[in-house]
């Protein structure tokens, strides 16, 4: 069945996500998240996009942008490729990190311009990665409004003028932009199940768990499932197919 047609928006104005493949983890610390904000601000240059708003997940990216000198498909190619060219130099690892097709939707006002803004940056709360979206280092929040910035913020600006624009981030918004299940409550989440892959297996990442051999590797999966990590979970956090996953509980 043919893929359904992306539906361009006539502001030029999309909210973007970028998953990893398998929803598996495609930051491991601090200098990923800083070599995706190079990458973004490289592009941003090249490309000649007006970026809005971020924010960096574990395992997805948001971003707010509008397109420039290049369409929104070689814009995120162009950003994926490097960071993944990068990513598996660094993790000695090849092959594909990304989900092949990114998710988007167009932006067609200012109002809701604004509230995908909040909701991206409220994104890390809901996830009870932080008890604020200030206290998250990895998204926009703290950058909107800063002399040089990586952030176009004089749109916004415009529209409601930085107080306002404060006040009303202040407050998470009801509404649901794009389909984000990482915000769905889990009896263990996924850094404490990082933990526990990094205690039970000496693993630090899904890079390292892969070259498990495949006793250990099923091994590890059950431990992880008995510590009460979801399937999902645990394909996430490893990078292990979900069907893999799902038959290391009935292998012996």
């Amino acid at each position: 069945m043919p893929r359904a047609r992306r539906k361009r928006s006539e502001s030029g104005v999309y909210h973007i996500m970028l998953r990893g493949i398998n929803k598996q983890r495609i930051f491991e610390d601090d200098e990923d998240y800083r070599r995706f904000l190079e990458i973004l601000v490289k592009y941003r240059v090249e490309c000649g996009y007006s970026l809005y708003g971020y924010c960096m997940m574990p395992n997805h990216v948001h971003l707010v942008l509008r397109e420039g000198k290049q369409p929104l498909e070689t814009i995120m190619r162009r950003i994926g490729a490097s960071f993944v060219y990068w990513y598996n130099a660094k993790y000695t690892r090849t092959g594909h990190l990304f989900q092949d097709r990114f998710k988007s939707e167009a932006i067609e006002s200012d109002a809701y311009l604004l509230t995908v803004i909040r909701y991206v940056h409220w994104n890390p709360v809901k996830a009870g990665l932080c008890a604020a979206p200030e206290a998250y280092p990895y998204s926009s929040y703290s950058r909107y409004f800063e002399s040089e910035g990586i952030i176009d913020s004089a749109l916004i600006a415009g529209m409601i003028g930085a107080e306002e624009f404060k006040k009303f981030q202040s407050t998470p918004g009801k509404e649901e932009c794009l389909d984000d299940r990482e915000n769905i409550k889990r009896n263990v989440t996924d850094e404490r199940a990082i933990e526990l892959m990094r205690k039970i297996t000496g693993c630090q990442n899904a890079s390292e768990y892969q070259s498990l051999t495949a006793e250990q590797r099923d091994e590890g999966l059950r431990e992880l499932l008995r510590h009460g990590v979801s399937i999902r979970q645990a394909s996430r956090i490893t990078g292990v197919s979900f069907g893999i996953v799902r038959k290391s509980v009935v292998r012996p």
